[in-house]
C-alpha cells in the first residue's frame, strides 16, 4: 500500500507538471504562431492593437544575468559559512546558523523594500562608483562594470538575488559536508595537512557534487523570484553590456504587466508565452545540473589513490 501510494502521489505530481505547462501552451500558443522563433529572439515589446511586438530576448538576458550575478557572489559566501558551522567549534556557531536560518524566513517583498531604501541607496553612493572608477578601467571585462550607478540595475537585483539564495545553498552545503566521513579529514590531519589543507584536499573534493547540487537549487530560486526584483530592477526591457543599467526579467515583467493585459489582442498570450519560455529555461538548467551533478561525482569517485599520493608528501615536506 505504501508503494502503491507513493508511486501514486508521484505520478500526480508528473501530471499536475504536464497540466501546467498544458495550460501555459495553450495560453501563449496565438504568440507563438505568429511571431514563431521571432519571439525568442526579439527585442520589441509593445502591446499597443495593430502594431504589437513582442519579443522574449531582453527578459530571457535580464532573467539569466541576475541569476548568474546571484549564483557568483552566493556560492562562495555560502561554501564558507558551510564549513564555518561544520568545522568551527565556538560561541558563534548557534548564533550563526541561527541568523542563516532566520534569512530563509523573511518573505521576498521585506526583501525588495530592504533594497529598495537601505541596500540600493548604499551601493549608489559607495560600492558602485568605486566599482568603475577600478574595475570599470580594465579593458573588455571592464564594460560590465561602467556606466551610471545611480538607479534600479541588474547588479542590485543580482545582490538581492544573493542574499535570498544563501540561504538554501548554505543548508544544502552544510548537511553534505556534514556526511563527509571522519576518517578523511584524520588521515589528512595525520599526514601532516594543516586543518586548510585537509579541508581543501579532503573535504571540498567528496562534498564536490553536493555542492554544485546545492547550487543548481539556488539558481532555480532565483530564476523564479518575482517581487523582490520587480522592485529593484527596473522593469525596463533592454539588453547592454553594463550591470549597472536598469533591466528585466520575466517573473518581474510578467508580475507587473499581467493586470494590464487583456483577453483581446496578444498580450496576454505574450505574457503566457513568456511563461513558457521561464518554465523551458528552468528544465533546461535542471537538465543540466543533473548531468553536472552526475559527472562531479562520478570524477570525484573515479580518482585514484595515487593522485592523493601524489599530493600528500607536499604537505609534510
Amino acid at each position: 500500500m505504501f508503494a502503491g501510494w507513493t508511486g501514486a502521489v508521484a505520478l500526480g505530481l508528473v501530471g499536475l507538471l504536464a497540466l501546467l505547462l498544458a495550460e501555459l501552451i495553450v495560453g501563449g500558443w496565438r504568440t507563438f504562431d505568429r511571431f514563431g522563433l521571432g519571439f525568442f529572439l526579439g527585442r520589441a515589446w509593445n502591446p499597443v492593437r495593430g502594431r504589437e511586438a513582442f519579443g522574449a530576448l531582453p527578459f530571457i538576458f535580464g532573467t539569466l544575468v541576475t541569476s548568474a550575478v546571484a549564483v557568483a557572489l552566493a556560492v562562495p559566501v555560502a561554501v564558507g559559512l558551510a564549513l564555518l558551522l561544520n568545522e568551527v567549534r565556538g560561541f558563534v556557531r548557534a548564533p550563526l546558523a541561527s541568523f542563516v536560518d532566520v534569512l530563509a524566513a523573511i518573505p521576498s517583498v521585506v526583501y525588495g523594500l530592504w533594497g529598495l531604501f537601505v541596500l540600493k541607496p548604499f551601493l549608489d553612493r559607495h560600492i558602485e562608483p568605486f566599482m568603475t572608477s577600478t574595475i570599470g578601467t580594465v579593458p573588455v571585462a571592464g564594460a560590465l562594470f561602467r556606466g551610471n550607478p545611480n538607479g534600479p540595475d541588474l547588479f542590485t537585483a543580482g545582490v538581492i538575488l544573493a542574499i535570498m539564495i544563501l540561504p538554501i545553498v548554505t543548508a544544502v552545503t552544510r548537511e553534505v559536508v556534514a556526511v563527509v566521513p571522519r576518517e578523511l579529514r584524520e588521515g589528512a590531519l595525520a599526514l601532516g595537512a594543516t586543518r586548510y589543507e585537509s579541508i581543501r584536499m579532503a573535504v571540498l573534493p567528496y562534498a564536490r557534487s553536493g555542492i554544485v547540487g546545492a547550487t543548481m537549487l539556488g539558481l532555480g530560486r532565483a530564476l523564479g523570484e518575482t517581487i523582490a526584483v520587480s522592485m529593484i530592477v527596473g522593469n525596463v526591457p533592454r539588453i547592454g553590456a553594463s550591470l549597472f543599467e536598469p533591466g528585466a526579467t520575466i517573473p518581474s515583467w510578467i508580475a507587473s504587466s499581467f493586470r494590464e493585459a487583456t483577453s483581446v489582442g496578444l498580450h496576454r498570450s505574450a505574457l503566457m508565452a513568456l511563461a513558457v519560455v521561464l518554465v523551458i529555461v528552468a528544465f533546461v538548467l535542471a537538465a543540466l545540473s543533473r548531468l553536472l551533478v552526475r559527472r562531479t561525482a562520478s570524477l570525484v569517485s573515479g580518482e585514484t589513490p595515487g593522485a592523493a599520493e601524489t599530493e600528500i608528501p607536499k604537505v609534510t615536506r
